[in-house]
């Protein structure tokens, strides 16, 4: 298959999932979104799942593309650039953006039931998770931090992140409420006492005004 179908099958994908749901999805719904024929796309996937799977695989080789490089000097500027670049999705459409963050809810549900589909959502924890530990990292030895264990806090901040997406979700839980926690914790609790208020500070591009 060329890159120009997998990308079009690809996208038809994301457009069909906002649209119905993971639920109620049907190839036909994705052949839909394109000029192609049910039976062309079960050409190139035995079935929903398989499809679904190669949806998963392609949203991690985005994903990891648009956060790999967070802007910033120092560590916690990378930090909270990064941090920022997770909880910021690419579409500006807020009716989609909540459309898809459903029907990847309803995709998680089934991780328990689904070998390929836990293997594809441990792949963007087990991401996430190394990347902050590594800002964390080395944050602490450029003494920008104070001395925590790496690991643990970087599973608080991803668990806190993944958190976000389905309290956003489930009962419309404003984003901004977790960056505003985030920024409150690193500040209080990662930041060093000699880096307090100063560029070492996790204090971040936007202005948010506290509910």
């Amino acid at each position: 298959m060329s890159d120009d179908v997998s990308t079009e099958i690809m996208t038809a994908t994301y457009r069909a999932l906002c649209e119905h749901g993971y639920a109620e999805l049907t190839m036909q719904d994705i052949a839909d979104e394109t000029d192609k024929s049910k039976a062309s796309l079960h050409y190139h996937y035995d079935s929903k799942h398989d499809l679904l799977v190669a949806f998963l695989d392609y949203l991690f080789e985005e994903f990891t593309d648009r956060v790999s490089d967070p802007a910033g000097e120092t560590p916690a500027e990378r930090l909270d650039a990064f941090v920022e670049s997770v909880l910021s999705p690419p579409t500006e459409d807020d009716d989609e953006r909540v459309a898809f963050k459903t029907a990847i809810l309803e995709l998680k549900a089934q991780a328990p039931y689904d070998d390929d589909i836990r293997e594809r959502l441990e792949a963007f924890d087990a991401f996430v998770f190394e990347r902050v530990r590594e800002y964390i990292t080395a944050g602490i030895e450029a003494g920008e931090f104070r001395t925590v264990d790496p690991a643990d806090t970087a599973r608080f901040i991803v668990t806190t992140l993944d958190g976000a997406q389905t309290k956003q979700v489930a009962v419309g839980q404003d984003i901004d409420c977790t960056r505003r926690m985030l920024r409150a914790y690193v500040d209080t609790h990662l930041v060093s006492e000699d880096c307090a208020g100063e560029n070492g500070r996790l204090d971040g591009p936007t202005e948010v005004t506290p509910e």
